[in-house]
């Protein structure tokens, strides 16, 4: 496999059409085209930043590795949105839609887990009051999507099931937790999320009678 076709590949992954990683790296689209179909060559600060976006070292994007190649080839062929779509309907059938744990992989933890075809999704996580977790999907085996959480519980007026109800309610454009505003009797939800599915990090909160009883910061994205 080819430079050209790695960095094919490495955008595809990511989710981002030819315009799109061109619009975010400040260049013209011809020029990821000729990157991409071996006419031209990124500088190194093409590379900087094409490491930086993607979240994986300037050697792993130029460097010939089958076994790695093999790997990052299977991984392209995930569709973003397909992706999110699954991640949704995971978590409807695991924690938030009070799906039955399985063995815990750790001392103490408290884990779940969901397959569908192609597909595996696992959400492990510690504590109670405080708490600390992780998210993965797998694709074909391979780890390609993964969110890290860590929260707390500030008033004994939170309420875990209305909490499960806003997890359920994620959409395709915002999978990783709840929606931005959700407010049902006393109890009202904000998330708010800054970049996208490939890199992204948030904050969400909940408030009863404008009082906040519970917080969470999250971070994540693609896996190359």
């Amino acid at each position: 496999m080819d430079l050209g076709e790695r960095l094919q590949l490495l955008r595809k992954q990511n989710g981002y059409s030819q315009e799109e990683l061109a619009n975010r790296l400040g260049i013209a689209r011809q020029t990821v085209s000729k990157w991409e179909n071996g006419q031209a060559v990124p500088e190194l600060n093409g590379l900087m930043l094409l490491s930086e976006l993607y979240g994986v070292t300037i050697d792993r994007i130029v460097k010939e590795d089958d076994r790695c190649n093999i790997s990052l080839s299977r991984k392209a062929n995930v569709d973003s949105n397909e992706m999110a779509a699954f991640l949704i309907r995971a978590k409807r059938n695991t924690y938030a839609g009070k799906g039955q744990e399985i063995k815990s992989s750790r001392r103490a933890s408290h884990d779940f887990s969901y397959e569908e075809k192609d597909y595996a999704y696992y959400d492990t996580y510690l504590g109670r009051n405080g708490f600390a977790g992780e998210e993965a999907v797998y694709y074909c085996g391979d780890p390609v999507w993964s969110m890290n959480y860590v929260g707390r519980i500030l008033e004994d007026s939170f309420n875990a099931d209305f909490l499960k109800e806003v997890l359920c309610l994620g959409t395709k454009e915002y999978p990783y937790r709840g929606p931005e505003i959700y407010t049902k009797g006393d109890y009202r939800y904000h998330c708010k999320v800054d970049g996208g599915f490939s890199w992204y990090q948030g904050y969400e909160e909940i408030f009863y009678l404008d009082k906040k009883i519970y917080e969470c910061y999250f971070h994540g994205g693609a896996l190359s």
